[in-house]
Formats: C-alpha cells, structure tokens, sequence
C-alpha cells in the first residue's frame, strides 16, 4: 500500500478517570465520515503498541486499517509514568520501554483498554471492536480479550503470557475461561522472546479450552522473529507480515 494511500490521524485525548490517555485516532479518508452510521459487520480498531509506545510505527498501524476503511484508535500503555512515550527500536530505548513496562499493572491495563472502548463504543454504537497488540501490547491484547465489548483479539508475540501477568499474579494464560472474545495468538519460530516451550503452553491451553480452534486460534509463522511485522526493525519479515495482516483483516485484501 502506497503511503499517500494511508489516512492521516490525530492526537486525542481520552480519559480514565483521573488519567488522560493521548491516543491516536485515524478515520478512513473517503466518504466514511459519519462513523456512527456503519453497519455491525464494521469493525473499529484498537492498537496497543510495543514497549516503545504509540511511536511513528505504531501510528502507521492504525493508520493503515483506516485506509482499509477500519478506523483505529492506538492507545498507550504507560501513560501513568509515561504518557507521551515515543521511543526508536535500539537498544537503550528498549532498556527504557522495559522500564515502564515493569511498572505497569493488568488493573491499568484492562482500566485503559476499557475507557478506549467505550469511548469507541460512544461513537461507533454498531461497530465491532477488534484489539490488536505488538509484543507488550500483544500480551496486553490478550488481557483485553476478557472484556466486555470486544469481539476479537489478536496477540501478536506477546511474551511472557505463559509465565507472568503484569504487577505479579498468575501468569496471563490463567485468564483464558474469562476470555469471550475471539482470540487469535500468532508466534514466529524463531522468536527467542517465545520459545517452544512458552508456545507449547499456550498452544495446549487455547486447544483445551475450544478443541475446534474455532474461536481460539493459535497461529505459527515458520522462522519468523520477534517483532517480524514491524517494517522498521531488524527482524521485520515480510511474509509472515503478510500472513500476519490476513489473520489481522480477514476478508480484508492484503498489501
């Protein structure tokens, strides 16, 4: 898809309570204006971004559902010790992102996720709500498959969902019978981050919980690495991106 192709976003800002989460917002360009009008079978994004925040990357995902004429809201994930986060994909910066996401709990998670959807909800009352995560973010989309109002989830390698839960607990997978949205769970191979065994678990927890994979879809994309959807990284793979933007739109073309 060619840049001048991708809707153009802006900066809102949605608040939780006491606590402003600044999102970015991408309608579709032609003839989509009236959002509120769209038919159930229309979907509405959520994007929930990797460590380093709604960063240019992150924005260019929502960005580019828009111009399939899915509009995307990303929201943040640190805002309570970094709202305006916007980090590059090097190694200090990961340091950083680890940082916060250290100090980040499910609660605020799932409270933030939640304000996003009703706020979606407010303005699209007949649009599907569709949550999609990069690495932190796919945890966290997996996290946000247990609420109210979202219909699907994908998880793109989200680490640690087999052996931790964000501010400490049970690990994530614990959460799958809360799960009533649609989830999809997508691993590369050759991901350090996942390992087999982690892939394993979770591949056997999503198969006991729905045999016919029929709402719970565990998905491997063969020696793909971590972060393999990101053009700007080292380890972006182009076809298990492509692969992965299928599982991402359905019946959606592909770029």
């Amino acid at each position: 898809m060619e840049s001048s192709e991708l809707a153009a976003g802006e900066w809102i800002e949605i608040l939780n309570g006491p606590v402003s989460l600044r999102c970015w917002w991408t309608k579709p360009k032609a003839g989509l204006s009236d959002i509120a009008s769209y038919s159930s079978s229309n979907r509405v994004y959520v994007v929930l971004p990797e460590v380093f925040g709604v960063n240019g990357w992150v924005r260019s995902v929502a960005d580019r559902l828009a111009a399939y004429g899915h509009p995307a809201l990303a929201v943040p994930l640190f805002t309570r010790t970094a709202p305006d986060l916007e980090l590059a994909y090097e190694t200090s910066d990961l340091a950083q992102g680890r940082r916060h996401k250290d100090a980040t709990t499910t609660e605020q998670i799932l409270a933030d996720v939640a304000a996003a959807v009703s706020w979606i909800g407010a303005r699209c009352p007949q649009a599907a709500i569709h949550v999609v995560g990069f690495c932190f973010g796919g945890h966290a989309a997996f996290l946000a498959a247990t609420l109210p109002g979202v219909e699907q989830a994908v998880d793109f390698y989200g680490a640690g969902v087999s052996r931790m839960r964000p501010g400490g607990g049970d690990p994530s997978l614990a959460l799958l019978p809360e799960v009533m949205a649609r989830l999809t769970c997508v691993f590369g191979t050759a991901d350090p981050l996942i390992p087999a065994e982690d892939r394993e678990a979770i591949r056997a927890a999503l198969r006991k919980a729905d045999p016919a994979g029929e709402r719970l879809r565990f998905v491997e994309c063969v020696g793909a690495d971590h972060g393999f959807m990101c053009e700007v990284r080292s380890n972006f793979d182009p076809q298990a991106s492509a692969q992965g933007w299928h599982l991402l739109l359905g019946d959606a073309p592909v770029a």
